[in-house]
This record gives structure tokens, sequence and C-alpha cells, in this order.
């Protein structure tokens, strides 16, 4: 069983991507932030820059795509193929209300007759493997049973599922009587995703779902980048940590052009990485507060010399990142 890191935007750019897999392996493939194709079929600069091939060299990545046009689809597969990328992934799991009122990401999932003529059109001539990522429905986990249904006709990669619906965001409980249901009914390779904070929970679900292809995690890898690193028997060190975090505060003044945008996106990453300390709670305002760079690499020490790592996904810190 394999482990997936999963995209997070504002978190897992090529930056932090390439650092992470240079100071905890573990992490079997990468799945970049979604691209969202348009007619005028040319990627932004910003978005080219994260699927780059030079940009992530060493790192196992499959782009993400978000739109609800298989043309559109189809131009950004063909031109990812031309990157030499072999697989693209279909985001059918976006829950942002921004996303799903446009009819994309999850809210495709409230039109059946759309997302099958999506991927009618994205089999019918797509150059490279599509996996797809999706949630279970927009109101009631009832709805996957037809949905998994018209999956079921297509040669999906792999289907990766998260057991919440789009109303349920990242609050509750996961439906694994849905997903149980939909392992054993998928005709695509299966991938768990959601909820996933301890090496402990990667064994339970490889332990209950022995065939399953993998497991995907985004909030966990990011509160506990050695995650996947302890879940194969590593030790995972402060002083790891500390390196990584230096190394990503460098890479980010320099890719930046300076400190001022590198302490927003370092906050970012913090409000995730405080979980990896006992007592780091206590710091979290104080980090948001923080307005000069000095201030905050002032801060990021005292929580390195006094605060010892916690375990990995403890509860106590876990749940308040949604």
């Amino acid at each position: 069983m394999e482990i997936y890191f999963a995209p997070m935007e504002g978190i897992t750019d090529y930056i932090y991507r390439r650092i992470h897999r240079e100071y905890f392996p573990g992490v079997d493939r990468y799945f970049a932030p979604f691209l969202s194709p348009t007619q005028n079929h040319v990627f932004p600069p910003r978005e080219l820059r994260q699927v780059l091939p030079e940009n992530n060299r060493d790192v196992p990545l499959t782009p993400q795509l978000l739109t609800k046009n298989a043309g559109d689809f189809l131009w950004a597969a063909a031109r990812l193929a031309e990157m030499g990328y072999k697989e693209v992934n279909l985001n059918v799991g976006c829950p942002s209300g921004t996303v799903t009122a446009k009819g994309k990401g999850s809210g495709l999932l409230a039109a059946p007759e759309a997302l099958w003529r999506l991927l009618d059109g994205i089999f019918a001539a797509c150059p490279v493997a599509v996996s797809v990522k999706t949630r279970l429905g927009m109101e009631r986990p009832e709805e996957f049973a037809p949905i998994l249904e018209i999956y079921n006709d297509y040669p999906i990669a792999q289907l990766i599922i998260h057991p919440r619906t789009k109303r349920e965001m990242y609050g509750g409980p996961v439906h694994m009587d849905v997903f149980t249901e939909a392992a054993a009914k998928s005709r695509a390779p299966v991938c768990y995703n959601g909820d996933i904070r301890s090496p402990a929970d990667i064994r339970a679900v490889g332990e209950r779902f022995p065939g399953l292809a993998g497991v995907m995690i985004g909030r966990g890898l990011a509160a506990s980048p050695g995650l996947a690193m302890a879940a194969a028997g590593g030790e995972v060190k402060k002083e790891t940590l500390r390196l990584f975090h230096e190394k990503l505060c460098a890479a980010y003044c320099e890719a930046f052009g300076g400190p001022g945008s590198a302490l927003h996106r370092m906050k970012a990453i913090w409000h995730y990485m405080l979980a990896s300390f006992a007592g780091g709670e206590a710091y979290e305002k104080r980090l948001a507060k923080a307005r000069r760079w000095d201030e905050f690499l002032a801060l990021t020490a005292e929580i390195f010399d006094r605060c010892p790592l916690a375990q990995a996904g403890e509860k106590s810190n876990f749940q308040r990142i949604d």
C-alpha cells in the first residue's frame, strides 16, 4: 500500500515538495494542487511553475486538473504529457463554495449527467492515464452508489475516495461503511483519503482494507511532515524538522525575493506544523500576529528549543486543524 501526499493549495507547492522529499522519505507520490485549464488553453506562469519538470526533479508527481469541460481537460493533459507526465488526476472532490458554484470539483457530483459527459469526453481521447479524486456526494453519502456506477464505466487508473460529502467539508466522522462498500464494488484500484493522523491510522486502514492501492494524506502530513517516514519505522528527530524548516525559509525568501511573502507562506505552513510539538498550541496566536521576519524566526526558534516533539497525530493539537 502506497502513501500519497494530498494536494494542499498554499502549502504543497514545488518548493515544499522538493524539500519535504529531501528530509522526510516515505511518500510514494505527491499530487500537485489543481491547475484550472480554461478555453484560452494557456497555463498561467504561476501554475506552470508548479508542474515544470525542472522544478520537480526526483519528486514523483501527479498533476491535478480542475474543470468541467472535457476539451479543456484534454488540452491540459496533452500539454502535461509533452512534459513527460504519465498520469493526471481529475478533481471531483474540492468542496470549496467558489469551486462548486461553478459546477466543478465536488459540484460535479450534484449533476451525474454532467459527470458522465465529462468522463466520456476525457476517456475518448486522453493521452495519459487518469485517476479521480472524489467525495461521496453533495449532501448525503447515499448519493455515492449511482456515482460509483458512473466511475465503473471508465478505465480509471485509481479512484481516490474521501468518504465525506461536500456539505461535511472536513468535519464530522468519515463514512467508513460507504467507503467499505465502494472499495468492494469499484472496478478501479481504490485509495483512501481522510483523517489519517498517525502511523497507527495508516496501519489500521491497511489492515482493514488489505487490497487498498494507497492512502492519501494531506493535513496529517502537513502537521507531521515525518509521518510517512515514521509509518515505515523511521525515527523523526527534532533536528531534522528544524533543518527542514530552515531550508524552507531560505528557499521561500529566494523564490519570493525577500522575507515579506515568505513570512505569509511560512505562517501558513506553521498553522499545521505546530501540531508536531507538544504545547505548540500556546504559540498559535503569537505566530499569527507576527509581522516581522525576525519576530517570526525568534518565535519558531523558541518552539524548537522549548517544545518536545509530540506523538505523530496527537489529537489535542490536530483537532483544531480543519
